[in-house]
């Protein structure tokens, strides 16, 4: 109920970034997409004044936004965009494991348009008099006169020319929208009817079949693709599926024009309409630093990471030496350094406030940004008064690290998409709020900090209220949708807090305890689901989406879904099954030292035995976490990765007094 209650405010207020003018926008919605240009493997690296001047006049007068086209397999294809712009769902119905939610056999939810679909290939010839035949039937401006697609051809390097010519002959035709070859210059495009052009996938190869092989992560090679749509003149397309300015998903077409239109799906479908945004940048410079640092991220992100984590690299090896680690220096330094490692974490999360990827060399621009963002984290963990304690830096590190992730998201994750910490924008996995990743981290450096804090906080009364204080906090900021938006994580929270509130209190645990904890936090996050499925659908997170699945009949589906990405994931990525081994080992190790003669572990709990009910939530809601997430083995490495490397900072040398630093 605490939790409902610290949440309540953040429901009301909007999710993701500010929204253009409600009057503006309803204007814009109700105006009905007559023409949607579809082609395949062209994104906003390939759109130019110089290259295509066609489609960048068409660019001008539109709304922009770089667009993910993910499927149910890992490599998608035109044929599968294509489908999913019919029926809303990702890829092919007919071979879509039943996991993934596509309804089968599939439902052509744009034939419900009054005046139906009309089909024009313009691959090759573009036959102009169809065009103009279709679009003046029954009045440019009249919602029932259907919708026109035209297949414009794939793009590639060598005929994008070719591309552009058959979308500048297309729009012609359409009335509005043509640029002077010699000029450049854009003609008045007062009487093009409301046109998209979606890019609906990266490739479209000779043998689809090949390449559509089934997996639990889509493949980074392909980069986002281009969205325009000529309703939302100078904007940056943004959607309710993404909360970020300039980024759709290709599943927001279909409410698109079927919301235009005045129609109502026959199910539920998991895109929602195109808006608007104002942004203080050129719309079209933003569409495309999204897509280069999607891009680019990958390639960037192991320099700047292992640079920076070879601290702790150092840090390890300093204690692990014996003859060294006796030496007060060097143990003062391993400790040092095994504090400021994680530090790069949150500063990679906020790397695009540097647009990194603009730079001659991506991956050195990238190190700079996270080394010096590092580097005055460190400062403050290394210079402040908590220094003359040996709990002091890793306490500050670890909840400098959980704070900062959870500022990011708690105003509206501006800047986790196409960073390294952040999930990737080709992948889909998620654009706003706490990855799973990112709450492990969340979880670990929280319960981390409060493990130093305790070796403070003399009597079990103020380690409780401290206990269940952090909770409320992190389990709102968490679940919020318009902050963490993690279903997963107050099922996770709860129980994992009240734990470790019992286990400090000295009240013997039960199993009662467990059962009603876990019920809490049950409650808790449906209550707030709820909150926010009561409001308006472009508002909503995908917990209040969960809320219509479930009306929908379709809650079996999406818990069979998570669970089947959980297996699946170990089964495609063989050293996560290894990342999960280590962790059932790490466990093991962190619970058993008296039973696996770790001397410097044991005499840490004789010091300060608060640590063992913390090593106890720690490990329990890690793997709480693995089993109610559909990423459960990035999220136990989260959390047991950067706990252990707490509990490395903190141990004492063996020839430690038994309270000294």
């Amino acid at each position: 109920m605490c939790v409902l209650l610290a949440t309540a405010a953040a429901l009301l207020g909007p999710t993701g970034p500010a929204r253009a003018d409600d009057g503006a926008d309803a204007g814009a919605s109700s105006t009905p997409v007559r023409m949607v240009l579809v082609t395949s493997g062209l994104t906003w690296e390939d759109v130019s004044e110089e290259t295509t001047p066609h489609l960048q006049c068409l660019a001008e007068n539109a709304g922009v936004g770089a667009m993910n086209t993910t499927s149910t397999t890992v490599v998608s294809t035109k044929r599968q965009g294509e489908e999913t712009l019919r029926t809303g769902f990702r890829g092919l119905a007919a071979t879509a494991p039943s996991s993934a939610g596509v309804p089968n056999p599939p439902t052509d939810q744009l034939a419900r348009i009054p005046g139906g679909t009309t089909e024009i290939d313009a691959s090759e010839d573009v036959p102009v008099g169809r065009i103009s035949a279709a679009l003046d039937g029954d009045g440019a401006g009249d919602a029932d006169s259907g919708v026109l697609l035209v297949d414009l051809g794939s793009a590639t390097p060598s005929d994008l020319t070719a591309l552009d010519e058959r979308a500048g002959e297309v729009l012609d035709a359409a009335g509005g929208c043509a640029a002077d070859s010699a000029s450049g210059s854009a003609a008045d495009s007062a009487d093009l009817p409301r046109t998209l052009l979606v890019s609906v996938a990266a490739t479209d190869p000779a043998d689809p079949a090949a390449v559509e092989t089934q997996g639990s992560i889509a493949s980074r090679t392909a980069g986002l693709q281009v969205a325009m749509d000529t309703g939302r003149p100078g904007e940056a397309l943004s959607s309710g599926s993404t909360h970020q300015n300039g980024l759709v998903v290709l599943t927001d077409v279909l409410p698109t024009v079927l919301e235009s239109h005045g129609v109502e799906p026959t199910l539920t479908l998991p895109g929602q309409s195109f808006e608007g945004q104002d942004t203080r940048v050129d719309p079209q410079q933003l569409a495309l630093d999204r897509s280069l640092a999607a891009r680019l991220v990958d390639g960037a992100s192991p320099p700047a990471f292992f640079s920076w984590l070879a601290f702790g690299a150092v840090g390890l090896v300093l204690l692990l030496i014996t003859p060294l680690r006796r030496r007060d220096r060097a143990r003062h330094a391993a400790r040092s350094l095994l504090a400021i490692a994680p530090l790069c974490f949150p500063v990679a999360l906020m790397s695009t406030l540097v647009p990194w990827w603009r730079a001659e060399h991506p991956a050195l621009a990238l190190t700079g940004v996270v080394w010096a963002g590092s580097a005055v984290l460190a400062a403050v963990v290394l210079a402040g008064p908590w220094r003359r304690s040996r709990f002091g830096p890793p306490g500050v590190a670890f909840g400098l690290v959980a704070g900062l992730i959870l500022l990011e998201s708690a105003l509206g994750s501006p800047w986790q998409t196409g960073s390294p910490l952040g999930a990737n924008a080709i992948s889909g996995a998620r654009f706003y709020g706490l990855s799973n990743h990112l709450f492990g981290m969340v979880l670990a450096g929280t319960l981390a900090a409060l493990g130093c804090l305790f070796t403070r906080l003399r009597t079990p009364r103020a380690r409780v209220i401290a206990t269940v204080a952090t909770g409320v906090v992190v389990s709102a900021a968490c679940v919020a949708p318009s902050m963490g938006a993690d279903f997963g994580s107050m099922l996770v929270c709860v129980p994992t807090f009240g734990l470790l509130a019992l286990l400090v209190s000295g009240i013997p645990l039960r199993w009662w305890h467990v059962l009603g904890l876990y019920a809490a936090g049950a409650v808790a996050v449906v209550g707030v689901s709820v909150l926010d499925w009561l409001r308006p659908p472009a508002s909503r997170s995908h917990l209040g989406r969960f809320i219509d699945d479930v009306l929908s009949g379709g809650l079996g589906t999406v818990v069979l879904r998570k669970l089947g990405q959980n297996l699946q994931m170990l089964v495609d990525y063989p050293g996560l099954a290894l990342v999960v081994l280590a962790a059932v080992l790490g466990s093991v190790a962190i619970l058993m030292p008296r039973r696996l003669h770790w001397r410097a572990l044991e005499q840490l709990d004789e010091e300060h035995p608060s640590g063992r009910s913390v090593r106890i939530a720690l490990v329990a809601g890690g793997w709480l976490g693995y089993a109610v997430n559909d990423t459960g083995p990035v999220l136990i490495a989260a959390v047991l990765g950067l706990g252990i490397l707490a509990l490395a900072a903190v141990l004492p040398a063996r020839e430690d007094a038994p309270v000294g630093g």
